[in-house]
């Protein structure tokens, strides 16, 4: 609004003066209360509306408005807004560093120059006739805005009233002035939100087009140099240790021999700094201490001046590295600069956790198809304490009411066992979710706080470990953190998640490994059958015509005996020797007929054990010095297979063990169970058998196997094996070549189906 909506100031007296005055006021705030976010020309109104109000309120004078700029921290002499009679002509008179206004400003008070004895007039106002000059700060909130001036061309003071007057033009000018620096502050913050999402939005594009972590690092370092200006930038990430940063990324102009050898975190420099506080800094100029003391360039051959580092930091707050710019200009970084790389820096965060994640699901996929369950659980164990910076792991699968440790990094044995119940372990199992313990070396659920103690383990974050097909729980997957470095494992939500991950390629690994079991085991039996039905057709047609040739011979000496009793009568070696010829044919008739048996397909029923094992002791009459101790078959229940079949196999592992121990020792038959099979072990306290021989003693052709009895195949381990295989169970050893050795047979269970474990 301009000074022709308000009418003329009269000579009618002081009430004609305020009510004038009071039509400005409200003039000048309905001219405030219009200015629109970006009206810069409606901020330019309101502030000539007010200096021709001055001029109104005080006759004979001019007044002049400059702004304050904060960053030269100087009034702008291009944000003039002036009226009077002398205004047009006074372009020159620009606020002087020690003048009236910079006065005003800096006490925070009106400077009246006809009270300042020491303050001069401006000479380009002196030169137009002023008598005096009133400088009055343009404050809010302590912050400065401007000055308005207000030059009298009348040897004069001014009256309270006028005084009263200006205050009120002064108060509304500066409300214009911070109105209008708020609506361009909060178009600023705007515009750099926009940018800022349009900056994420290019990053987020980044991360999920590119496979190589080193590649999405270089293109979020092109866009901080673009936005921020700086010359070059460096990722650093922590190492495997935890106590150094290494170069994973660089870009820049100009860099000749970057230094890019490992920085020790504990060692002073300001990269170290950042990842020690894990505050961003940023630095006007390295050469002013103390950062000249710490500065570590990163080409000699650069001059820099200015630095910025932000810290990496991972889910739950885990130190992933430092990202850091640098510039040759003195402080070339903003504060909105700093917030910008902070929020590039979380982009790079994601991009770390999720091309080590990618990196873990390529690399698990491969070994799950071309190394050994174990190898797969062992790698898991080292990866979980890498991807998650924990100071030990395990694996542990449910066995019954037990775990049976199957992997773990560091402090626990393979082949440890722990209660399913009451157990931290086990009440994930039992709950099928996962659980996060911060202390256990002082968790009563743990199992082992001394070993706690001991490996300096503190949180413990543990996950089910599920099969996707059954959707049952076969184990657990543990991690724990040191307690000296609790920082480097959080158990946070991410790290919930890469554990979970982790596990479920566990237990793939573990159905993998069963599923391969049932494979072999069926191949095997198959391949029994197939070798059976083959061998049968020809061995029963061989054996049948032995045994039509070999019949004939009782028959010929009974002719011998009734046609030449006389001659056998008088010679007793005669008679003995065709008796012996007599006996030894009858035998040889009997050992194809039970030859033939093992040609016969073998019909499967349910067996006790106990009655297999007693039938095979009445058979084998053991020598003298061999103790035999049975233990646990009474109440195993009935198992799947041929009772004069298993009786075989107990036979000849009974004759194995006899022999084993040169007919001196002792042979232990223990019996147990699992879901779905039974298990029988006999022991002996023999020799024992060395570890590489453990697969070959059960071959056919192996040298080292000793014959049978007469009368008895003599076929041995091979013959165990293979009627095992026919009976649908299997068998293995366990030696270690000093204290004897176990022979541990398993057969599927008539109670319920067969269900393979692995382990």
């Amino acid at each position: 609004m301009g000074s022709q909506a308000i009418k003329p100031l009269g000579e009618g007296g002081r009430d004609h003066l305020l009510l004038a005055a009071l039509a400005r006021v409200n003039a000048i705030g309905a001219s405030i209360n219009r200015i629109n976010w970006g009206d810069s020309a409606g901020v330019d109104a309101t502030l000539r509306l007010i200096v021709e109000s001055a001029i109104e309120m005080v006759p004979d004078a001019s007044a002049v408005i400059y702004a304050y700029d904060e960053q030269r921290r100087m009034l702008d002499p291009v944000s003039r807004v002036a009226a009077g009679p002398a205004a047009p002509a006074l372009m020159v008179d620009g606020p002087r560093a020690d003048g009236v206004g910079r006065r005003a400003l800096d006490q925070r008070r009106p400077i009246l120059s006809y009270e300042e004895p020491d303050l001069a007039i401006h000479p380009a106002q002196q030169a137009a006739g002023a008598q005096a000059v009133i400088g009055l700060p343009l404050v809010v909130a302590d912050e400065p805005l401007g000055v308005l001036y207000v030059y009298l061309y009348q040897e004069r003071r001014l009256s309270q009233l006028e005084l009263l007057l200006l205050d009120n033009f002064v108060n509304q000018a500066a409300m214009a002035i911070y109105h209008a620096g708020r609506f361009t502050d909060a178009r600023r913050t705007l515009a750099r939100k926009e940018d800022e999402v349009a900056l994420m939005r290019r990053a987020a594009l980044l991360i999920s087009s590119r496979t190589r972590l080193e590649a999405t690092l270089e293109a979020i370092l092109q866009m901080a140099l673009e936005v921020t200006g700086a010359r070059y930038g460096i990722f650093r990430l922590v190492d495997a240790t935890g106590q150094s940063l290494v170069m994973r990324a660089i870009a820049g102009e100009h860099l000749g021999r970057p230094a890019v050898e490992a920085l020790p975190i504990n060692t002073t420099s300001v990269m170290g700094w950042v990842a020690r506080s894990r505050q961003p800094l940023n630095i006007a100029d390295v050469r002013v201490p103390p950062w000249s003391r710490i500065y570590y360039p990163l080409d000699h051959g650069l001059q820099m001046r200015s630095e910025l580092a932000v810290p990496l930091i991972g889910a739950g707050g885990r130190l992933e590295g430092v990202l850091n710019m640098e510039s040759p200009q003195v402080g070339a970084f903003s504060e909105a600069d700093s917030l910008l790389l902070q929020t590039l820096a979380t982009q790079a965060v994601t991009a770390i956790q999720e091309a080590r994640l990618l990196d873990v699901l390529q690399q698990m996929a491969e070994h799950l198809l071309t190394r050994p369950a174990q190898q797969v659980l062992d790698h898991l164990v080292a990866l979980a304490c890498d991807l998650l910076g924990g100071a030990a792991s395990a694996i542990w699968l449910l066995d019954e009411d037990e775990l049976t440790l199957q992997a773990a990094s560091t402090g626990h044995a393979r082949g440890d066992r722990l209660a399913l119940h009451g157990s931290l372990t086990g009440q994930v199992i039992l709950n099928r979710e996962c659980l996060i313990s911060e202390d256990v070396a002082a968790d009563p659920r743990f199992g082992w706080p001394e070993l706690a103690r001991a490996q300096g383990w503190k949180r413990a974050l543990i996950v089910p470990l599920i099969a996707a097909a059954e959707n049952e729980p076969m184990g657990a997957f543990s991690v724990y953190g040191s307690a000296t470095d609790q920082d480097r494992f959080t158990a946070s939500d991410w790290d919930k998640k890469v554990l979970t991950i982790l596990a479920h390629y566990a237990a793939l690994a573990v159905r993998n490994a069963a599923n391969q079991t049932a494979l072999r085991t069926a191949e095997e039996q198959r391949a029994t059958a197939e070798t059976f039905a083959v061998i049968g057709d020809i061995a029963a047609n061989l054996l049948h015509r032995l045994n039509n040739k070999v019949g004939t011979i009782p028959v010929r000496v009974e002719g011998i005996e009734d046609k030449c009793e006389a001659v056998l009568a008088a010679d007793s070696y005669l008679a003995s020797n065709l008796r012996e010829i007599e006996r030894s044919a009858r035998e040889a008739m009997e050992t194809v007929r039970e030859t033939l048996f093992h040609l016969q397909p073998m019909p499967l029923a349910p067996v006790r054990v106990a009655d297999c094992v007693a039938d095979a002791l009445t058979s084998l009459k053991p020598p003298a010095g061999i103790r035999i101790e049975v233990a646990g078959l009474a109440g195993l229940p009935a198992v799947l297979a041929h009772p004069r079949g298993l009786s075989l196999v107990f036979a000849n592992l009974l004759e194995n063990a006899a022999d084993a121990m040169s007919g001196a020792g002792e042979i232990t038959i223990a019996g147990g169970e699992g879901r779905g099979w039974v298990q029988v072990t006999v022991s002996d306290t023999g020799p024992g058998i060395a570890p590489e021989l453990h697969e070959r003693i059960f071959e056919l052709n192996f040298s080292g196997r000793r014959t049978g009895r007469s009368g008895k195949l003599g076929f041995g381990l091979w013959w165990v094996r293979t009627l095992m295989a026919r009976l649908g169970g299997t068998v293995s050893v366990a030696s270690d070549c000093t204290r004897g050795a176990s022979f541990v047979l398993r057969l599927p269970s008539a109670a319920q189906p067969d269900e393979t474990q692995w382990g």
